[in-house]
């Protein structure tokens, strides 16, 4: 089965505002690094469209004034990639994008029948649902030494509590430290 890692910034008391933290170019080169060993993306809708508006170019090459050089290969790591959406709202995507419909529990598990690699999830609202189905393999943290005291928080309304096992660590100069887990006794991936 593909494996589902579910990889998001957070912040000490536990932030996930993409706005709490400032990543910087070895943030941006971690990120594209770890996107781009995935198969694919799976998004909620509102990931999605947060994701698009950012990182879609307007034309194929063509990056906003805004973006820095070194955030290039991140914007071009997730425009190749295919994506998969999950709405209830959206009828049709694009950007190299397919809605994945019907039983969420059902279609998910069908998308990590087919073959591939890893799929990478985003977000807030669908990982808590996947969470709560089992459904996830894998899960990075990237956690910053900020601390927002506001915002939404990592997981809020998980129904149980989740044992995880530490599988990986990586200290970023910006004192950020990538923290990998697998639910403790193979829950995932059911």
């Amino acid at each position: 089965m593909r494996p589902i890692r579910y990889a998001i910034n957070v912040t000490l008391d536990g932030c996930c505002d993409h706005e709490a933290v400032s990543p910087d170019e070895e943030h941006h080169r971690y990120w594209a690094e770890q996107l781009a060993q995935a198969d694919a993306l799976l998004y909620g809708r509102v990931t999605y469209e947060m994701m698009q508006e950012a990182w879609r170019p307007a034309a194929p090459g063509v990056w906003p004034e805004w973006m820095a050089d070194w955030m290039v290969p991140f914007a071009e790591t997730i425009d190749a990639a295919p994506k998969y959406v999950v709405s209830s709202t959206l009828d049709s995507v694009d950007w190299n994008a397919q809605l994945l419909e019907g039983d969420l529990a059902t279609a998910v598990r069908t998308l990590k029948e087919q073959p591939g690699g890893r799929i990478a999830l985003g977000g807030l609202t669908l990982p808590l649902a996947l969470a709560d189905l089992g459904l996830i393999d894998e899960y990075e943290f990237v956690v910053h030494p900020v601390i927002a005291g506001h915002g939404p928080r990592l997981l809020d309304g998980l129904r149980s509590s989740l044992d995880l096992e530490p599988v990986g660590r990586r200290e970023l100069s910006s004192g950020a430290v990538a923290l990998l887990f697998r639910p403790a006794g193979g829950a995932g991936g059911q």
